[in-house]
């Protein structure tokens, strides 16, 4: 796959990496460097006697070197990467050196004993006891849980400002104790609405309103369809066995990367990926949890285009999905948006009705320009229908860059009445926002 310059500095780890790779892109810094349909490779000189050996699997898009950086990847993953982006007729020699190819074929012999081992035998018995602990667990603290909501609703919430952020986080700090992440992160985000903003109200009583449909489903969760309870299960915290997900058959297509969004907590990076199928007009969510010094499973940045299969968590509303399989393609067929909002909107309501606390929605919509509408920023389609973006969008000087007061189309995720433009079809290609 030809990555573009946006690309590659899209799947750095941080500024440091970018500026860094940036500098190693250039044809002087490398001792070698080679390309097949497999894997480019490259040595850089450093600063010791020996060249790095940077390598990366084109197939799966991973990286290796042997430079001592903790960071994946790592300056000279990028440096390489750039430079082939930039000067693809530098890279020649197609003789694959053998610490190269050693590394492929254990990375292709190890996909393969995966795929064929025997999957480990499970204890139903004891599994399904946890579970049901589990569960109690979990119902003790959504007992609490609405006790402090209906309260909080009884005693009105025009105190709430005063209260502090401790408020919410002693009953955030519960949930966790309750075996509930799930619902923990969503009272996290109550407590990040800023109560000193005009129509703070409504935003919190919108979240507070879904907090407590999760609660109330859970609890009764034997009477819901099997597919809504798993979204229940999921909301609350309830993780489902990746692997097991994997033995499923998915959906194999041709998927575009239509945006990316990255969130810093602690040690952890929430690395999100949108993607959409060519073929069969499907959205997925692929999430990758990165460790501090840890690379990702899958390195994918918007505009990317892979022939995978992907593999929906269970949902009555499908969205969120891993890849089971994946390989990089060049051509791209035309690509199939919706016309204007109404057209976006109406999906988005037939998907609600299926899942009524989904979140996030994403959505390819052709032809919207940013305007200024009552002093605030929208965007506005072939109907003159507007839609908000999210207060302080923070790619808004780039995306009226691009459109110059012309139509674009756009990648956007919607949540509540807001959207947020992921990426921008620019010349022949998505460009990230």
């Amino acid at each position: 796959m030809n990555f573009s310059e946006d690309q590659v500095l899209a799947l750095a780890p941080d500024d440091a990496s970018r500026k860094a790779g940036s500098a190693l892109a250039s044809p002087g810094k490398w001792v070698s460097k080679g390309k097949n349909d497999l894997a480019l490779w490259g040595e850089c000189q450093g600063s010791g006697s020996k060249p790095y050996q940077t390598q990366i699997d084109l197939q799966s898009i991973a990286f290796k070197c042997s430079c001592p950086s903790r960071k994946f990847p790592c300056k000279h993953g990028i440096g390489l990467l750039l430079l082939n982006s930039r000067q693809p007729a530098l890279f020649t020699d197609s003789a694959t050196p053998d610490w190269v190819s050693d590394w492929i074929g254990k990375r292709q012999e190890k996909a393969v004993q995966k795929e064929a081992a025997p999957a480990k035998p499970v204890d139903e018995a004891a599994q399904a006891k946890r579970q049901q602990a589990r569960e109690e667990s979990i119902e003790q603290g959504i007992d609490e849980l609405l006790t402090w909501m209906k309260d909080l609703v009884r005693n009105g919430m025009l105190s709430l400002p005063e209260k502090g952020p401790a408020f919410m986080e002693e009953i955030s700090r519960r949930m966790i104790d309750a075996k509930a992440p799930g619902l923990a992160n969503q009272l996290r985000q109550l407590s990040q609405i800023n109560l000193y903003q005009e129509g703070w109200q409504s935003r919190f009583l919108e979240q507070l309103a879904r907090i407590y449909l999760i609660a109330k489903g859970f609890q009764h969760r034997e009477a819901i369809n099997p597919l809504l309870k798993e979204d229940l299960s999921t909301a609350v915290g309830i993780s489902i066995s990746q692997e097991e997900l994997k033995q499923q058959s998915g959906i194999t297509d041709q998927w575009l990367v239509i945006g990316k969004q990255l969130q810093e907590e602690d040690q952890f990076t929430t690395d999100r990926s949108w993607l959409y199928g060519l073929q069969s007009g499907k959205y997925a969510l692929v999430l990758q949890f990165i460790v501090r010094g840890q690379g990702l499973q899958f390195s994918l940045s918007t505009g990317m285009l892979l022939q995978a299969e992907l593999v929906y968590f269970p949902s009555a509303a499908p969205l969120r999905a891993l890849i089971k399989s994946q390989q990089p393609i060049k051509e791209r067929p035309p690509i199939k948006g919706f016309s204007g909002w109404q057209e976006q909107l109406q999906h988005r309501a037939n998907s609600f009705a299926r899942l009524p606390f989904q979140l996030e929605m994403p959505a390819l919509v052709h032809q919207l320009r940013p305007v200024q509408y009552q002093g605030a920023w929208c965007l506005q389609d072939q109907e003159n229908r507007l839609m908000s973006l999210p207060d302080g969008y923070p790619a808004l000087w780039k995306l009226l860059a691009l459109s110059g007061g012309a139509p674009l189309d756009l990648a956007i995720v919607q949540k509540e009445d807001r959207v947020e433009p992921l990426s921008a079809f620019y010349q022949q290609e998505f460009i990230a926002l």
